[in-house]
């Protein structure tokens, strides 16, 4: 499978939707902030076990990789700054849940997995949070693996290399052009 399948791949997945798109929206601003949140921190082991499960969400090929655009600090601030407590205790859990399901798994921690058996792991936890969300009640909350490839896929696409080396890019501003002829196999546009 080549990068251009398999991020329509994930693009229908995710049905274009984002958890914490509306504080994103609205700036981020985590009014829980005032209530005990803003001493969560990642330790660089967190942030480097984020890189690894971005990495075998969006790897390197052609293009750069979910590590090249340093996905696991987008997590750690999008965690930390956007998400309210409930859901960052769910995300948190949700790294512990991971491992232990690679050692359930693979017979061994994510980061000690091959990237063959992560792979497999991630595509066993996308199926779990699919069922899960096609019979969740919407006051039940995200699951937490969701909550992982939505931030890789949103971080990956919102960097530097994400949007200038997987996608077209043109600084903007620039000059309005409604009509651009497309070619079979061209890249999509971040501006």
């Amino acid at each position: 499978m080549n990068r251009r399948e398999a991020l329509s791949s994930v693009a229908l997945l995710l049905g274009g939707t984002i958890i914490g798109a509306e504080m994103f929206l609205s700036g981020c601003t985590n009014e829980n902030k005032k209530i005990g949140t803003l001493g969560l921190d990642f330790s660089p082991e967190d942030t480097s076990f984020l890189d690894e499960v971005g990495e075998t969400i969006i790897p390197a090929t052609d293009t750069p990789g979910a590590k090249d655009a340093k996905i696991g600090e987008f997590m750690h601030t999008i965690v930390r700054d956007c998400y309210n407590k409930s859901d960052q205790d769910i995300f948190i859990a949700g790294m512990a849940k991971l491992n232990e399901s690679s050692k359930t798994m693979n017979g061994k921690y994510f980061l000690e997995s091959s990237p063959e058996e992560r792979k497999k792991l991630l595509i066993a936890l996308d199926k779990e949070q699919k069922d899960y969300a096609a019979s969740k009640k919407p006051t039940d909350p995200t699951h937490y693996f969701r909550m992982m490839k939505e931030l890789t896929v949103w971080g990956f696409f919102t960097s530097e290399p994400g949007a200038t080396k997987a996608l077209r890019y043109i600084a903007v501003p620039g000059r309005y052009e409604g009509c651009i002829p497309y070619k079979k196999g061209d890249k999509a546009w971040a501006t």
